[in-house]
């Protein structure tokens, strides 16, 4: 028997053993290990649409979708017949290609504030790119973060992160030196008065603020209205650059991402997950005076032997171009109201206290009957009932993220008989509340 073979007949359970063994917590990353709802992860097979099938042959509705870039859903065809004309030409040529162009139009066309781009290969590589080309334009060391919001795992970002630190419960991570730390400044999300004290107090040392224009790191957090305008402003009066981090948002709100949304401009925009089409990347854009700063251009240093690869390029192309139809954007909001709306009413009906916050396709349930605005107000959600309905919808064949600080996603895949579905399992596990 095959090791695949073999692989294949494998319980989540058994499996899970094994990755104990050889893996950190059994996971490649921390939030998977089910360490927020208890139990054991499931182990996938395979995905096609909006569904997940694990190794037990276990189909469920899935609302994780990667944690963000399957916006066209699961082995979607279009996308499969580009990664596999490209596969065939091969998979790294350490130098430059056509698609790294395409690529960058595509991103420079739809996104305000991005007239020069570089590919990377994360999320994480974005940001901390981001931010140290922003020390290298203003010749300042201090940054400016927001309690509970998750920049990658960067040690200037691991200072009151949300997501997975804030589910296992590590404010912080010991092997971040106290030198960075002391250059980490955070601030409540949604008060613009605590940031201008902050500004009144750094300024002069401040190189750049950096927020998730709608957070999905503390669950979906959308600002208030005129927040993010507040931001730019400060920052503008202060000379300190803003960074958007769009990893999440870019092409996920609006095609132009939660900057054409809310129709503020950041300085520089990080992305990442849609981009890539299901591929790992990354890209960092700015004005052309910002990013000629970068090397070869400019002084500030940043490389990657997988920059742009070609598989990348190749899936994120075929999905953003099915993007520039506007009306996918009108379809998925329509879907999220549709899915919240729904299980909104059967939270109510079995008299279980929620509060569900929402920005087109992205959405959080808090089990809490208090509005969520920043850290403060999500850390109050009760984590003991949300593991319960976590595994109650499990059961009744829906995917979730399992942790109550990570927005859910919802791609053209959803179809209104599979957000009925869900809506109908959400009534059957709030009853067993």
């Amino acid at each position: 028997m095959s090791a695949t073979h073999q692989e294949q007949q494998a319980s989540s359970e058994e499996l899970f053993t094994r990755a104990v063994e050889l893996m950190p917590g059994g996971v490649n990353s921390p939030v998977r290990a089910f360490r927020g709802v208890g139990g054991t992860p499931r182990f996938i097979a395979s995905a096609r649409g909006a569904t997940l099938t694990d190794v037990d042959g276990r189909t469920y509705i899935d609302y994780v979708g990667s944690w963000g870039p399957m916006i066209l859903g699961h082995a979607d065809e279009q996308v499969l017949d580009a990664i596999r004309g490209a596969l065939s030409r091969g998979t790294s040529y350490g130098a430059p290609t056509a698609l790294e162009i395409e690529m960058a139009e595509e991103i420079i066309e739809a996104v305000p504030s991005i007239e020069m781009v570089r590919m990377v290969n994360s999320g994480t590589e974005a940001t901390m790119s981001a931010l140290r080309l922003a020390r290298g334009v203003t010749g300042r060391s201090k940054i400016v973060k927001f309690e509970g919001c998750y920049h990658g795992h960067g040690d200037s970002f691991l200072v009151k992160a949300g997501s997975g630190v804030a589910t296992l419960g590590l404010p912080d991570s010991p092997g971040v030196p106290a030198s960075v730390a002391r250059d980490t400044i955070t601030a409540p999300f949604n008060d613009a008065g605590a940031l201008a004290e902050v500004f009144d107090e750094h300024g002069a040392d401040i190189a750049a603020v950096i927020i998730e224009p709608v957070v999905g790191n503390m669950g979906c957090v959308p600002p208030r209205e005129g927040y993010l305008q507040s931001v730019r402003d400060l920052t503008r009066r202060h000379g300190a650059l803003l960074i958007f981090d769009e990893v999440m948002t870019g092409f996920r709100l609006a095609r132009g991402g939660a900057q054409e949304l809310y129709d503020v401009m950041p300085d520089i925009t990080t992305l990442g997950k849609i981009i890539g089409g299901g591929l790992p990347v990354g890209a960092y854009g700015a004005s052309r005076e910002i990013m000629n700063m970068v090397a070869p251009a400019g002084p500030v240093y940043q490389a990657g032997t997988l920059s742009g690869n070609p598989l990348a390029m190749t899936a994120g192309l075929a999905t953003l171009r099915r993007l520039r139809d506007r009306a996918v954007y009108e379809g998925l909001d329509g879907a999220g109201r549709r899915l919240c709306e729904g299980m909104n009413d059967a939270a109510r009906e079995a008299g279980v206290p929620t509060h569900t916050n929402r920005v087109g396709s992205m959405f959080t349930m808090f089990f809490t009957e208090a509005p969520v605005t920043d850290w403060t107000s999500a850390a109050r959600s009760d984590r003991e009932r949300f593991g319960k309905f976590f595994h109650a919808m499990l059961a009744e064949g829906v995917y979730l993220a399992p942790s109550q600080f990570e927005a859910g996603f919802i791609g053209t895949a959803h179809t209104d008989e599979l957000l009925d579905r869900t809506i109908e399992a959400a009534r059957k596990a709030f009853r067993t509340l």
